[in-house]
């Protein structure tokens, strides 16, 4: 299945309108029909996490499955994400010895947003930007993390996302330990 937002889950997605979770938000902003169940997988525990999701979503009127004619465009990949080399400059998340924080995350994964997408998904880009400034705690921010991370894992494979999976470790402040 590869999910498509309805005009419902754009009025969500507008400012002001926050009526679903955080990461029902991201499932909607992930949604663009070529994006499939295995690309939302990242976000829950386990698959049927992240189909249980969907098809809730789907119900509810924020999804709908793609139409057949956008079917055949959404299979083309992208041939400058293959061609062009993938940069990304870690220096800043190398040398930080500073306090952990939400907002010096937020400002790594801005960056890593510039730098890997802008030029080759300025759309995924965009969608992106707007997630990570409505983040406001940490489970938000790692759900962006994820989405980000399974792109990256897709055009610059498991060794580049794996590294900036442990920079964004490094910054983000400790889960709160709940007794």
């Amino acid at each position: 299945m590869f999910p498509t937002k309805t005009d419902k889950a754009r009025d969500e997605l507008q400012g002001g309108q926050r009526t679903l979770s955080q990461r029902e938000r991201a499932l909607l902003l992930m949604a663009d029909g070529r994006r499939s169940l295995t690309d939302f997988s990242p976000l829950f525990a386990n698959r049927i996490e992240a189909e249980q999701a969907i098809l809730a979503l789907v119900q509810r009127g924020y999804l709908q499955a793609p139409q057949a004619a956008a079917a055949p465009a959404a299979a083309q990949p992208a041939p400058i994400a293959a061609a062009e080399p993938i940069q990304v400059a870690t220096t800043s998340a190398d040398t930080f010895d500073g306090k952990r924080s939400l907002a010096t995350t937020r400002m790594f994964l801005f960056d890593i947003c510039e730098r890997m997408f802008v030029r080759r998904d300025p759309k995924f880009a965009l969608q992106m930007r707007d997630a990570l400034r409505e983040a406001r705690d940490r489970q938000a921010m790692l759900t962006i993390a994820a989405l980000m991370l399974s792109e990256i894992e897709k055009t610059a494979g498991p060794e580049r996302a794996e590294s900036l999976r442990e920079r964004i470790d490094k910054l983000l402040p400790p889960a709160e330990i709940i007794h």
